[in-house]
């Protein structure tokens, strides 16, 4: 694997790890606080909602990359090789379109959010649409570093943490 692509796919990786456990303390915290002492944090469920929003939109690349969505196969696998190669340019041209178009509205959504305010936090909301655009950029990254296997030969990632032939035959 090339070092930007191994690094690439580090940093998404790690961010995910740290959202997730970020996420969990808090809900941890709270319940037992809540519990312990019928007291709890009030931001607690605001902040674990918009941490999960980023952690969709962040994990939603190494998903992809992965072939770890879920997938119609049918008519590319009915047609001779080279018609389910055209099938997937198709797909992969429509994939890219649609990353740009998350890219695209998830900045105007952060232009006309930047204003309105969390009602705990008291944070923009821009914040936490940015997840959109940032995820529609990981998407293309993590596509385009493997979408020429995908389109020759139906071929997604795979390493020691995920292989999705190997899940796709349980």
């Amino acid at each position: 694997m090339p070092t930007f692509e191994r690094y690439f796919l580090a940093a998404n990786r790690w961010a995910l790890i740290l959202l997730l456990a970020s996420m969990s303390v808090i809900i941890f915290t709270n319940v037992v606080m809540r519990y312990a002492t019928n007291a709890s944090l009030e931001w607690a469920e605001e902040v674990a909602r918009y941490m999960m929003i980023w952690l969709t939109f962040l994990g939603a690349g190494p998903v992809l990359r992965y072939g770890g969505h879920i997938a119609v196969e049918n008519l590319q696998d009915a047609l001779p090789s080279g018609g389910g190669m055209a099938v997937r340019v198709l797909v992969a041209a429509l994939l890219f379109a649609f990353f740009g178009f998350m890219v695209w509205y998830g900045w105007l959504y952060m232009q006309r959010t930047m204003f309105q305010q969390t009602p705990v936090t008291q944070i923009p909301f821009a914040y936490i649409y940015s997840a959109m655009m940032f995820g529609g950029l990981l998407l293309i990254v993590h596509f385009a570093l493997i979408v020429r296997g995908y389109v020759q030969a139906r071929r997604f990632a795979s390493d020691e943490h995920f292989d999705a032939t190997a899940s796709a035959s349980l």
